[in-house]
């Protein structure tokens, strides 16, 4: 087969190239001609003093000067999208650079003033809730898919009690159970500094095993499996407690779509909280007043008012566009919610037409929790992360979370116990275990 030379090939180019360009010229030429030849036409039938051959010459300098323009102005586009791809291109890359440099210095404020202390390991199965006493001894208590209820030492993580009644995950069984217990609280070791722990934020340990501990129980855990007091009257899960008021009353919520009002010494049903569209996924009372709100799958949720003991209001609110996971009470008049819809809404308990704030995240929102004194809004979320907010929607911290400390799944609950020296905040996940976080709040606020 015969090989062309560079040289030949090289020249054959160049003819195809003067034969396209000549090509477009004479079609240009050909286009410019009969504009040219209408232009002329026109200029025949208009009235002009000039001479013919004068307006000839005018009207092809003038088709020169259009044709200039034409040219520049085709360079400015195509420079001006060059320009435009450059500084898109420059803009990127110094947004990426700068968000790595913010990121890693908020992450190092974040472990200074956000610390894991403790972590609680036993339980078998995904931690659904977790609460703190309110009265002495405190301790921590952890509701499990496991079948069981465990009380943890705070200070020492030891667990001091596990109750196995339940037939069912949680309360699977369609009941609430009330059980007394005695613990004697152990002598607290000292605890190991971690804050220097190295954390690399950006590892994902999804795959990792779940709980370190999988195969050892709590050590020498005593366990009891009588209730002194048994809540029956759902037709569906029992999601959530909590106490009212003064002690003497329970609420319950339950997947039945009811919530249900009880008195503690007769275990007698006083009254039936229905209205929700779907089941109930949280139940919450006011801390001084006969308050409840209950949140539901069905996008909203309701506050119940039983200070009138002969009326019973209840007013229904629609903020969220996705489940309402959880509705807590501050101290103060406020609600705040959390959604599936991934944010956190604040309401004004007089005036809840429509929120205060409004806290938008990246994850759906589970049971949130409000600190006291300083009214913290602890989020957990689905992608294993909690976030502090306050009260007016402003991200105070995210606590650390890395390959050595943290959850490795969901995050269900958080807990605030501001009055304990070693753990003010708690949290569970679907990794079977509670962690104990301590957050300095004041560093917390000073850096706001």
């Amino acid at each position: 087969m015969p090989v062309e030379s560079g040289s030949s090939a090289a020249s054959r180019q160049a003819k195809q190239k003067r034969k396209s360009h000549s090509l477009s010229i004479r079609r240009t030429n050909s286009t410019e001609q009969e504009r040219t030849g209408l232009q002329r036409e026109m200029l025949e039938g208009q009235d002009s003093k000039l001479p013919l051959s004068l307006r000839s010459n005018l009207l092809d300098l003038f088709g020169q000067i259009e044709r200039e323009f034409e040219n520049l102005y085709i360079e400015n586009i195509e420079s001006s999208h060059s320009t435009s791809q450059l500084s898109q291109k420059l803009k990127t890359t110094y947004k990426a650079s700068t968000s790595k440099i913010v990121s890693s210095f908020k992450a190092t404020a974040s472990r200074a003033v956000c610390q894991l202390v403790k972590e609680y390991v036993g339980h078998r199965d995904g931690i659904w809730d977790l609460s703190v006493t309110r009265t002495q001894p405190v301790v921590l208590g952890t509701a499990s898919a496991d079948h069981s209820a465990m009380l943890w030492s705070i200070e020492t993580g030891k667990c001091l009690l596990k109750y196995v009644g339940h037939a069912g995950s949680a309360s699977g069984d369609q009941t609430a159970h009330i059980w007394r217990y005695m613990v004697q609280l152990p002598i607290p070791q000292p605890v190991a500094d971690i804050s220097q722990t190295p954390c690399d934020d950006d590892i994902d340990f999804s795959d990792k095993d779940e709980a370190d501990g999988d195969g050892e129980g709590p050590n020498e855990c005593p366990s009891i499996r009588m209730a002194s007091t048994t809540l029956r009257s759902h037709q569906g899960v029992v999601i959530a407690a909590d106490w009212l008021v003064g002690g003497k009353q329970v609420v319950t919520a339950s997947w039945d779509r009811a919530a249900n009002l009880y008195d503690v010494e007769t275990s007698e049903l006083v009254h039936s909280l229905t209205g929700h569209d779907q089941e109930l996924t949280h139940c919450c009372t006011h801390p001084t007043q006969r308050l409840v709100v209950t949140s539901s799958r069905d996008t909203t949720f309701r506050l119940w008012d039983f200070r009138d003991p002969s009326i019973h209001s209840v007013n229904v609110f629609q903020g969220h566009t996705d489940t309402v996971t959880s509705a807590v009470f501050t101290v103060g008049d406020n609600v705040v919610s959390g959604s599936d819809d991934r944010t956190v809404k604040v309401w004004d308990l007089k005036n809840m037409r429509s929120p205060i704030a409004t806290i938008r995240t990246d994850s759906a929102v589970n049971r949130i929790s409000v600190s006291v004194n300083q009214r913290i809004i602890a989020l957990p979320h689905d992608n294993r992360q909690v976030r502090l907010f306050d009260m007016s929607g402003v991200r105070l911290a995210r606590l650390p979370h890395s390959n050595r400390q943290g959850h490795r799944r969901m995050v269900c609950c958080s807990a605030w116990c501001e009055d304990n020296s070693s753990c003010n905040l708690f949290s569970c996940g679907f990794d079977r275990q509670a962690i104990g976080w301590n957050i300095n709040i004041p560093a917390l606020l000073q850096e706001k």
